[in-house]
């Protein structure tokens, strides 16, 4: 039996471990990086359902999430600090280097994820206006075109956060 699929929660917390285990461990570089990589898992989340459970995309955000970005920064708090920043490794590059061009490729390959699902949702909401407009136009409910003028309007919210008195 297949163990199931993480949940928008697993996916979150499994970045936010990611976010915990370098702090204070790693140059800003990482930090920003995988600050980055955070802010959009956390704003894909709630919409991958949007993306379909078996779609590509989906399993990257999964997989960046709960497992390309462990292992990456795993891989690199695992050498000593100074041979990881210092030390060439691979054509030139110093383990800090390798990671850091990891990080880019997930930060990049996840925006165009996120770009996608908003190009979706914007699609969407245009057919949807373009659906209303066809259907009301010429229904015999239509409103005149000063319809609502002179309406009151609700009052703009108060404080971010606060809550508002009755």
């Amino acid at each position: 039996m297949l163990p199931p699929a993480p949940t928008s929660a697993d996916i979150l917390a499994s970045v936010d471990a990611v976010q915990a285990q370098i702090e204070g461990r790693v140059p800003p570089a990482v930090t920003a990086r995988v600050n980055r990589i955070a802010k959009t898992v956390d704003d894909m989340a709630p919409r991958l359902d949007r993306l379909g459970g078996g779609s590509a995309q989906a399993h990257t955000v999964v997989a960046t999430a709960t497992s390309y970005l462990p292992e990456a920064v795993g891989g690199y708090l695992r050498l000593p600090r100074d041979f990881a920043d210092t030390r060439a490794v691979n054509r030139g590059k110093t383990s800090l280097m390798i990671l850091c061009d990891q990080l880019d490729l997930l930060g990049v390959t996840l925006d165009k994820i996120s770009d996608a699902v908003s190009r979706a949702d914007a699609a969407a909401l245009v057919a949807h206006g373009q659906f209303l407009a066809e259907k009301f136009q010429s229904s015999s409910i239509a409103l005149a075109p000063d319809a609502g003028v002179g309406t009151a309007q609700p009052q703009a919210p108060g404080t971010p956060g606060g809550l508002e008195r009755p």
